[in-house]
């Protein structure tokens, strides 16, 4: 009997990967996690500006993504490689940044260095997340993507709450130096970009991936042919668009809110145990994720999750509690865990498997823009006018949850008219 052309990877390819989402988990923890209220109060940028962070280095990302990297990975059929490359460039980078924003003159000056300079760094660490992406989706099985992605998402968590909390003490120098120490003096910026150095690695023991080395697992294209495909994909990608906008246009400024001394009034480390309180529940629903998208369904599973973003919204909108705000930030981290299993699964059965990367940076467009671009356009520029015509900046915080509500709600309405309406989808996609 000949041999499994498309055999599902080992254990040991599962746990390179894992180390690898840990690593990524924790430096974005560590370091993103406290940026905001950085170039927020030492820097003093308004809230518009501190999203900025955000969203140019996001459009670098997706720009490079889908008009160069994506094109590269899928003619040469190479993701591992593009992995450890983006990696490398994005850790010289990092420091490099670092180093320019001493140079400025003013701390604003500084400021916009920093955005200025991560721009530059995310449009070639995009290399790797464009990698990323595809790899997984070549090395296993549609019938598998959900659970796999579920648990290193689960795994990454790890990572993750250990990244807040070391960010938490480096930020002010373990209490014994001023509030935004880690990022002047540059122990943040050092340690991240030794983590992307350490990052690479467990890819070096990685398959390349690509379907040139027949590692790619073949799969149907859904009803009607790949237009047809294409069609239901960019309705799919803007109802991921308005939900992921929806609920993460708060992320960025939600630091500064808690920090807030008229809102809660938080330290850095209570801030670091609200952020692990989120972790905490990504891990415990990465590990159930599989079998709860075996039951429901990848679209169901979508929606449940846009459902615990919903309800985490609407919470932070009206609490005056912080033990509310503990409770919402579980709730978003389930929803997380939920929505990114959940829709990696959906999108990878819609896509050709040679065109993996550029299709993958189509949908990676809709989660990563969403982090800064969305707090720009939407939560930034509704709290600074509101506090402008004399609201009370907690009350104005309180809002952008609100209007944040309503887009997600839209997006949720969206896709469930296109996977339950009158002409469904194959149950592939469904399920």
């Amino acid at each position: 009997m000949s041999a499994d052309p498309h055999p599902v990877p080992g254990p040991g390819i599962f746990w390179g990967l894992s180390s690898f989402q840990i690593l990524a988990m924790f430096r974005r923890g560590l370091f993103y996690a406290y940026l905001s209220v950085y170039l927020r109060y030492y820097l003093g940028l308004s809230v518009t500006a501190t999203t900025l962070f955000a969203t140019l280095p996001m459009l670098a990302n997706i720009a490079a993504q889908n008009l160069i990297w994506g094109r590269l990975s899928d003619r040469y059929q190479r993701r591992r490689s593009f992995i450890i490359a983006g990696e490398l460039l994005g850790a010289v980078g990092t420091v490099a940044v670092w180093y320019l924003h001493t140079l400025a003159a003013a701390p604003r000056a500084a400021a916009w260095v920093v955005i200025a300079g991560l721009t530059v760094v995310e449009f070639f660490w995009a290399m790797s997340n464009i990698g990323w992406s595809a790899l997984i989706t070549d090395l296993y099985p549609m019938e598998k993507r959900g659970a796999i992605q579920g648990r290193l998402t689960s795994i990454g968590g790890l990572g993750r709450i250990a990244g807040v909390w070391i960010g938490g003490l480096l930020y002010d120098g373990y209490g014994h130096h001023f509030p935004g120490w880690g990022f002047a003096q540059g122990t943040l910026f050092f340690v991240a970009a030794g983590v992307m150095l350490v990052s690479t690695l467990p890819m070096v023991f990685m398959p390349e991936g690509g379907v040139a080395g027949g590692s790619a697992h073949p799969e149907r294209i859904p009803d009607g042919g790949p237009s047809a495909s294409f069609r239901r994909f960019s309705l799919f990608l803007i109802a991921m668009a308005l939900i992921n906008f929806g609920r993460n246009s708060v992320v960025v400024i939600q630091s500064q809110y808690l920090f807030l001394d008229t809102g809660f009034g938080v330290s850095s480390r209570t801030l670091a145990h609200i952020f692990n309180t989120e972790s905490a529940a990504m891990i415990i629903t990465g590990f159930f994720v599989g079998r709860i998208l075996a039951r429901t369904g990848n679209a169901r599973g979508i929606l449940a999750g846009t459902a615990l973003s919903l309800t985490y919204l609407l919470i932070l909108a009206t609490t005056d509690h912080l033990s509310l705000v503990y409770a919402a930030s579980f709730l978003k981290g389930a929803a997380e865990a939920m929505i990114v299993a959940a829709s990696y699964a959906a999108a990878s059965v819609m896509m050709p498997p040679r065109r993996r990367a550029r299709w993958f940076g189509l949908f990676n467009a809709t989660y990563f823009l969403s982090w800064g671009l969305a707090g720009t356009l939407i939560a930034g520029p509704l709290v600074d006018v509101m506090i402008r015509f004399g609201q009370a900046p907690a009350l104005a915080y309180r809002f952008s949850y609100l209007a944040a509500f309503g887009l997600t709600l839209a997006g949720a309405f969206l896709l469930g008219s296109l996977f339950f309406g009158k002409r469904p989808p194959s149950a592939s996609i469904v399920g």
